[in-house]
Order: C-alpha cells, then structure tokens, then sequence
C-alpha cells in the first residue's frame, strides 16, 4: 500500500514538473502572439515568420487577415498568426551582434 502512495506522489510531481516546463511556457507564448496580433495597428512594421520585414496597411479582425506592404506598391495578404513580432532594428542589430560574437568566440 505504501509503494502505491509513493508512485502516486512521484507521478503527481512529473505531472506538475512537466506542466511548469512544457505546458505553461506555451500557453504564456501563446498569449503574448495573441495580444500582439490584438494590438496590432496600421502603420505598424512588423515581422512575418518567414523574415519577410512590413508595414501593416489594414488589418481585417473579422477574418483575420492583414495586408503588409513589403515593398512599395507590393501589398500581401497575411493572416495574423504569421505576423511574429514588431520590427526593431535595435534589438535585430544586437541580436546579430551576439550571435556574430559567439560565433567568432568558438573558432
């Protein structure tokens, strides 16, 4: 009878272990796409998940769909869920940055 209490109790411990590093972490990312898409305004540059950099034009709640000026006179149509983040050029530099350091510090 003790054995199956402890099994119990360390199974219990995987579950919660597992929740706070899998599932919460998805569920937080998760919200922060989805109040970034609430958020999101014409003229507002953003970044695509393909690392496509645009301007949104208009955004379509309704259906869920943004028009994204890439170039001049280039709009494209996007649904909100593949708009990743906000352009920033200051953290993109930084991030290149760091990454050429670290690359340049392993050979």
């Amino acid at each position: 009878m003790e054995e199956i209490v402890l099994l119990g109790l360390v199974l219990l411990l995987l579950l919660g272990a597992y929740w706070s590093m899998v599932i919460f972490p998805r569920q937080r990312d998760f919200q922060k796409r989805q109040q970034f898409a609430r958020e999101l305004s014409a003229g507002d540059e953003v970044i695509t998940y393909g690392g496509i950099i645009g301007k949104v034009v208009d955004i379509d709640a309704e259906m869920g769909v943004a028009h994204i000026e890439i170039a001049d006179g280039v709009t494209v149509r996007m649904i909100n869920a593949a708009l990743m983040q906000p352009y920033d050029r200051e953290a993109i530099a930084e991030a290149a940055r760091t990454a050429l350091e670290k690359s340049s510090a392993r050979n």
